[in-house]
């Protein structure tokens, strides 16, 4: 007998590798944002590649979740989760353009604290996504 399919056990399309990816590239130019700081340094162009990368993985994350929608799933709290999902692909370049605004170590810490706050939206957008009742 074949197994049931739902969207119960289908899993998050926010969940995986994507995911995983996003939180570990936010959580490594954010490491390097802090050296930045820490030495009283500018953002320099590592961060701002750093930051560009960051947000290419998000918007791919984002066209899936879209994906899945057009598809039928459907996240437990739309409301929450199009407004994370929103935050969440405006968070890179917000950092980008508030570090080129300040371009002294503070613009590095920007881009420090932006990338310790992506992964917790990510987060937060999967658990938006969460089957009633599961």
């Amino acid at each position: 007998m074949a197994p049931v399919t739902s969207a119960a056990t289908a899993g998050s399309p926010v969940d995986g590798l994507l995911a995983t990816a996003s939180i570990v590239s936010s959580l490594l130019v954010a490491a390097w944002a802090l050296v930045a700081t820490l030495r009283h340094r500018a953002p320099d162009r590592v961060q701002l590649a750093g930051l560009a990368a960051l947000e290419v993985a998000l918007l791919a994350l984002a066209v899936v979740a879209l994906v899945a929608l057009g598809g039928g799933e459907r996240p437990d709290e739309p409301g929450a989760f199009f407004g994370y999902l929103a935050t969440l692909v405006c968070l890179p370049p917000l950092a980008w353009v508030l570090a080129r605004m300040e371009p002294t170590r503070w613009g590095s810490a920007i881009v420090c604290a932006v990338c310790l706050v992506t992964p917790v939206v990510v987060v937060r957008l999967q658990q938006t996504w969460e089957v009633l009742g599961g």
